[in-house]
């Protein structure tokens, strides 16, 4: 799997141990000693697990995120207290292979629930996608190269759900009826989402976008689309004059319109080639935080915005 920038796991292990060594005492008794009407303590890695817990879990989960708003969850660092954290923790929900920094706690940490969402559907290795090709390949597990940005689809992210759902009945038995109930609610509405974005890319101009962030491979491949990323998983990376020159061809083959960035990312490489390119710029959002910058205050409604802003880009119809 590409990363930006990865967290050295020298870093992470110093901070594990010092994390450990501080709270093990307690952690022990506290996870023992919490009664049947406390709260599950849950701690989520980044934002789309986040909203998948406090969805499901409802009035019986505390939920409490390692990536705060604003910080891009792929150079997320973890200080010594948080990283100890995860020993109190009832129930982890993290995307091993999204965060190294998460992926090497958690593996340290020997939490007792640890629930893994990419083991919870089926990856698929999408590449960097600088070539304007896709070749998608199913992996049975995390393989080296599998795209984790499977939240994307609402139909992959409805297989989590159900997942994240079964595992919280099982760690949380007493109230399991009502984790199935808000886990089908939940599904429900992934499911309208699907729904509305067949329907609303059904026709369009072209089915070609570009994005700075090659982070819409699922998206891509479950409504029919072709996406171009600029270079490939880093939003910020420099691209190259040979792929400017390549944006140029497919921009003017494909009828290309529009330059998506994000919103956790500067827009500046995206501008560049819009300007290089003469195409207009606007946001689709990856989803890897809500801020206020966001089109929406939860998933749903920016998955919503996000949708509307291909069905612009790609003329639809």
């Amino acid at each position: 799997m590409n990363v930006r920038r990865l967290i050295p796991t020298t870093v992470v292990a110093g901070a594990v141990v010092l994390g450990l060594t501080a709270l093990s005492a307690c952690s022990a008794s506290d996870t023992a000693d919490r009664k049947s009407g406390d709260k599950l303590n849950v701690v989520a890695s980044f934002y789309p697990m986040q909203f998948l817990a406090e969805q499901i879990g409802g009035n019986h989960v505390s939920v409490s995120t390692l990536t705060k708003p604003g910080v891009e969850p792929h150079d997320l660092e973890l200080s010594p207290r948080e990283v100890g954290g995860l020993s109190d923790a009832d129930y982890i929900l993290y995307l091993k292979g999204l965060q190294p920094a998460v992926d090497d706690a958690i593996r340290l940490s020997e939490s007792a629930h640890t629930v893994d969402a990419a083991k919870l559907t089926t990856l698929e290795d999408h590449g960097a996608e600088v070539g304007g090709e896709e070749h998608a390949h199913e992996h049975e597990g995390e393989e080296a190269g599998a795209d984790p940005h499977i939240w994307l689809d609402p139909v992959k992210y409805a297989q989590v759900a159900k997942g994240v759902g079964a595992s919280l009945e099982k760690t949380d038995p007493d109230h399991a009826a009502d984790y199935r109930k808000n886990t089908d609610a939940l599904v429900t509405r992934l499911d309208a989402l699907d729904t509305a974005y067949g329907n609303g890319l059904k026709n369009t101009a072209t089915r070609t976008f570009i994005t700075t962030h090659s982070a819409f491979g699922y998206l891509a491949e479950r409504y029919g689309l072709t996406q171009e990323g600029i270079a490939g998983i880093d939003p910020e990376a420099e691209p190259s004059p040979a792929r400017i020159s390549a944006l140029h061809a497919i921009a003017k083959e494909k009828k290309v319109t529009t330059v998506f960035f994000e919103t956790l990312a500067s827009d500046k490489t995206a501008r560049t080639v819009a300007r290089d390119t003469g195409l207009r710029t606007d946001v689709l959002d990856p989803l890897e935080g809500i801020t206020g910058k966001s089109k929406g205050d939860d998933y749903i409604e920016v998955m919503e915005s996000n949708l509307a802003a291909l069905q612009k880009a790609l003329g639809a119809k």
